[in-house]
């Protein structure tokens, strides 16, 4: 029989769970060597229908006895420790009873029930009612030794109305914190500014502040987030007497897939680039996987590049690598210029939080991580042609082996083998096996925007594809020649079959799953009047042109400098070529998880399960995430319910209060600046994406899916593109979208295809409807609305 009472040193973490929160983190702490008055847990078990069993109670006062004689006139408290206290989903504060100043046996005693009989409470009920949990609650009970306190209070590790990480806020009262929970007392305010942990607060408590910070700061990093801390001061000495995940930073919810990580803090958020790559909401085995791949490429810490999980959709942090240069001594503003061809300028005014990184501590930090990532990166360089080479036909010798599985066993084999490892490889490949070649190409934009102007330079540096095919066109270009007969069906998907609008969303087939998609491009591309090859040939016209402009403004150099140029525009082909491999690799994903689905005899449900779900259950767990799946799938069609997001976001945003609002920006979300919305003007600003000037009538559309919609010669608004929307672009006159940086897909592939672009507008697709006449000039990025005629 498992003993009944515990003291905070004789708890072990297989009887956590049964101890509760406060229990539980008393208990941690003691044994953490934090200074935590003496004390023991007394579970659940200690009470049979509702009455203390003799021999728990003969062991309870055994411990308060020795107690007592450590510790002569010693008081106690009795505190209710509930099975769901103080967990990151809900802290119950003051929702339980708590009995202090207990001295005799007696009131002791009597002191247990009352507090064991408040989980009965209606105000208990109604907490857990709001909170979605049940309503019945088992609860352990803690008893401490009082100490009596000149000063006690609370303190928050991070600011629990902005976010923000880098105060500590915290209020005090002199004598017992009952006073300043009940407001029975003016509390005194008090801040502890990070990294070094300044004071700003009255005088007397200032002596005791670098010792609570310290606490503060170990705690918090031992415990993986923001914690709210109860403690006292008691001749001259800090005491913790609590603490508790600050249930406001949590995300979400795991088992419902209600996941939100501008809820974590106030952070700077944005989908420019990624989130034209990876568009969809996605379902938590896609998630899941690509947070995985995302944890292996990791530099900086708790900074998710592919993702940050806002209500379903990929996100990435800003203030996180932003805040790390920083701390190292970088410049903010040339650490934000070179982040700008990747994630676009941001709206002016914005400003990034800054996340309280310490020198020390982000070296000790990063140097690992560098190191490893720069390994890989080497390895990835080296093996780049190899990888390329090998990709398609490994991947197809997994998938056929995949297909062939019977048991659990082989299934884990497969991914831990060859799957995995693939993954990893595929990932290093596609975005730092090539971070070098593009840096080089983006200097050289740089310089050519210098000499003669970011169009021009675009222009100069828009045959990317040069002698070889870019990969991003390959789709469209395909389909060509499969309509000339060049290539066929079972060729074009062997190829391409593996990108399409939906590529990294796992539980949607790709082209090469289903044929009635590549049917329905076919036909698009069959009915159009225009013509993929003469574009391609009126574009390489144009390119021609700007290199005989630039022979005029600088006799001599245009040698020199093309050669320069066709040497870095090798970056944007291995990256394209890469990323088109990795997408391949990515979706044999898909096929694991559908036989996983098999064996455990869910199918496709199988996607709303988690991908360490997944792999437990393989390994021999119990599939008991089961039972969430039809919870998550209601928390999917929710995100999928609502528009698209704003591509910026800075704090915390709640999607569906702003989804409400009539008047709401699509550009950006910042709740701590809110930002007069001026008059609608006539003009749109977005970045330069394609050099062209054109006037034409507006197709608004959401996804790719209503390409039929497009009539040939209409400027095609969305919110976003990726290459599954390529074989639009040739019916186009003109590319608008919100999201898009300079070196977006739709401003490579657009100035490929010389269709004027302007990307990352920000709320292109609400200013503008289906049939609106405008005028884009995408040397410029800037959209000139006409007048209804």
């Amino acid at each position: 029989m498992l003993d009944t009472v515990l003291g905070f040193n004789e708890l072990t973490p297989s009887m956590f769970a049964f101890a509760g929160g406060k229990g539980t983190m008393l208990a941690r702490m003691y044994q953490g060597g934090y200074p935590v008055p003496e004390g023991f847990v007394i579970l659940p078990s200690a009470f049979e229908e509702g009455q203390l069993n003799e021999g728990a109670w003969k062991e309870i006062a055994t411990r308060v006895n020795k107690i007592r004689h450590s510790f002569n006139g010693a008081q106690f408290a009795v505190r209710s420790s509930g099975l769901s206290e103080d967990s990151e989903a809900a802290s119950f504060a003051g929702e339980f009873d708590t009995v202090l100043n207990m001295k005799t046996d007696e009131e002791i005693r009597e002191a247990l029930y009352t507090v064991y009989r408040s989980k009965y409470a209606e105000r208990v009920r109604v907490y857990s009612s709001v909170q979605g949990m049940e309503q019945s609650h088992e609860i352990a009970i803690v008893v401490q030794l009082m100490v009596v306190p000149e000063i006690s209070g609370v303190l928050f590790t991070a600011d629990p109305i902005t976010g923000s990480r880098v105060v500590m806020t915290g209020n005090y009262v002199f004598g017992l914190g009952e006073q300043l929970v009940s407001g029975e007392a003016n509390a005194h305010s008090f801040t502890l500014t990070r990294p070094k942990g300044k004071y700003s607060g009255a005088g007397v408590f200032r002596k005791h502040a670098m010792k609570l910070y310290r606490y503060a700061l170990r705690l918090e990093k031992e415990l993986g987030g923001p914690q709210d801390l109860e403690w006292a001061i008691s001749k001259g000495r800090v005491y913790l007497l609590q603490a508790r995940p600050v249930t406001t930073f949590s995300p979400g919810n795991r088992d419902k897939f209600e996941w939100n990580d501008s809820l974590t803090g106030d952070f700077l958020w944005t989908n420019t680039n990624v989130g034209e790559s990876i568009p969809d909401v996605f379902t938590p085995f896609s998630w899941s996987v690509i947070r995985a791949l995302d944890e292996e490429q990791q530099v900086v810490p708790g900074h998710y590049l592919m993702s940050g999980n806002i209500c379903g959709r990929v996100y990435s942090n800003i203030s996180l690598p932003v805040s790390a240069f920083q701390a190292l001594g970088f410049n903010s503003r040339s650490i934000l210029a070179k982040m700008s061809n990747v994630f676009g300028k941001l709206p002016e005014g914005i400003g990034i939080p800054v996340y309280p990184f310490s020198k020390w501590s982000i070296i000790k930090a990063l140097v690992p991580r560098i190191l490893y990532s720069s390994k890989r990166t080497r390895e990835a360089v080296k093996g780049m042609s190899q990888y390329l080479k090998d990709s398609p036909e490994e991947c197809a010798k997994i998938i056929d082996r995949i297909h062939k599985v019977k048991t659990k066993e082989e299934l884990l084999r497969i991914w831990r083998q060859d799957l995995w490892p693939r993954n990893v490889k595929g990932v290093w490949a596609a975005f730092e096996g090539t971070s070098q070649k593009m840096q080089k190409y983006v200097k050289l934009k740089e310089k050519l925007s210098r000499l003669v102007g970011s169009e021009e330079a675009n222009l100069l540096l828009s045959n990317v594809g040069g002698n070889a095919q870019l990969e991003s066109l390959g789709p469209v270009i395909g389909i060509s020649r499969v309509i000339r007969g060049d290539m066929s069906r079972r060729e074009y998907l062997v190829k391409y079959g593996h990108r399409g609008p939906h590529e990294h969303e796992l539980s949607i087939p790709s082209p090469g799953e289903s044929r009635d998609l590549l049917e329905k491009q076919i036909k698009d591309i069959e009915d159009s009047p225009i013509n993929v090859e003469e574009l391609l040939d009126k574009q390489r016209v144009q390119y021609e042109e700007a290199w005989n402009r630039f022979e005029q403004l600088f006799p001599g150099e245009k040698k020199r400098f093309k050669r320069q140029v066709e040497r870095v525009l090798e970056g944007p082909q291995v990256r394209e070529a890469a990323r088109s491999e990795w997408t391949r690799g990515f979706r044999v994903n898909r096929a694991f998880a559908l036989k996983a689905g098999e064996l455990a005899g869910i199918a496709d449900d199988v996607f709303f399960l988690y991908l360490d779900e997944v792999l437990s259950w393989l390994e021999g767990g119990e599939l008991e995430a089961k039972q969430h799946i039809n919870a998550r799938k209601v928390t999917y069609a929710k995100y999928q319910a609502l528009p698209p997001l704003p591509s910026i976001i800075r704090g915390r945003f709640d999607p569906f209060k702003w989804a409400e609002e009539p008047n709401r920006r699509m550009d950006y979300f910042n709740p701590m600046e809110p930002m007069r919305i001026s008059p609608e003007s006539e003009t749109l600003k977005g970045f330069a994406g394609a050099a062209g000037r054109i006037e034409g009538k507006v197709r608004v559309l959401t996804q790719p899916e209503d390409g039929d919609q497009l009539k040939p010669g209409e400027i095609l608004v969305t919110s976003t593109t990726n290459v599954g929307w390529t074989t639009l672009f040739p019916k186009a006159s003109a590319i608008i979208t919100d999201i898009g940086a300079p070196l977006s897909h739709a401003a490579i592939v657009a100035r490929e295809l010389g269709i004027p672009a302007v990307v990352g507008c920000g709320n292109a697709t609400t200013r503008l409807k289906t049939g609106d006449r405008i005028i884009v000039d995408g040397g410029q990025g800037i959209i000139q609305i006409c007048p209804p005629s």
